[in-house]
């Protein structure tokens, strides 16, 4: 999002206030380049709720300049998962304290006429994504990933947001990672969004025109 000239501090802290008064968790984070200037992120059980927190924002003086929507989901390959981890993948407690490193890209499984991911035998690709989580666990206590799905609700068929400690804990858990087979070659990645968690005072006085 960015903010217009009309925008509202007041106001933009009232419509996320009233969402969270409602149940929604929402993540304020300031954008660290050009894409924009900051981030929204809200999880609710009601899609009113987002609904309505997304009318809240627009009518605060809030442009959108781009948006995702997808849902919390347990993967197809996490059998055998204990129940807290799965419970935490379904119900993340967010923002993880500690960690004001932010970032969030899109990103699907290719279908190439070489590497089709959805061509693989589920034995073949659970083992892959079986590795590809044993390297995403040597970073635990550094990077909080929530990965969220958006098959049919989105353009890509995953979203996926990193808290981290510092932004190189960010890049060194992305850059490892790319080196799994799963991702090396079966994955395509969107545009990633980079930038640091805050309070909603201090992110919008940081955008604020």
């Amino acid at each position: 999002m960015k903010p217009s000239l009309g925008m509202d501090i007041v106001e933009v802290e009232a419509a996320v206030r009233a969402a969270q008064d409602s149940g929604c968790q929402v993540v304020v984070a300031a954008i660290v380049g050009h894409k924009a200037d900051l981030c929204v992120m809200a999880l609710s059980e009601d899609l009113w709720d987002l609904r309505r927190l997304q009318t809240g924002l627009q009518a605060a003086g809030l442009e959108v300049v781009e948006s995702y929507v997808s849902l919390t989901e347990v993967s197809e390959y996490a059998e055998g998962t204990p129940e807290h981890i799965l419970e935490a993948r379904l119900h993340p407690q967010l923002p993880p304290e500690g960690m004001r490193a932010f970032c969030f890209y899109p990103m699907s499984k290719r279908r190439g006429e070489v590497n089709n991911w959805y061509s693989l035998p589920f034995d073949e690709r659970k083992a892959l994504m079986r590795d590809h989580g044993k390297s995403g666990r040597e970073f635990h206590g550094r990077i909080i990933q929530v990965v969220t799905g958006s098959t049919g609700l989105d353009d890509w068929e995953w979203g996926v947001t990193l808290f981290g400690v510092h932004p190189d804990d960010v890049k060194e858990c992305v850059y490892t990672m790319r080196f799994d087979e799963a991702s090396t070659l079966y994955a395509e990645f969107g545009p990633f969004y980079t930038g640091i968690v805050g309070s909603v005072a201090d992110v919008l006085g940081t955008v604020a025109s």
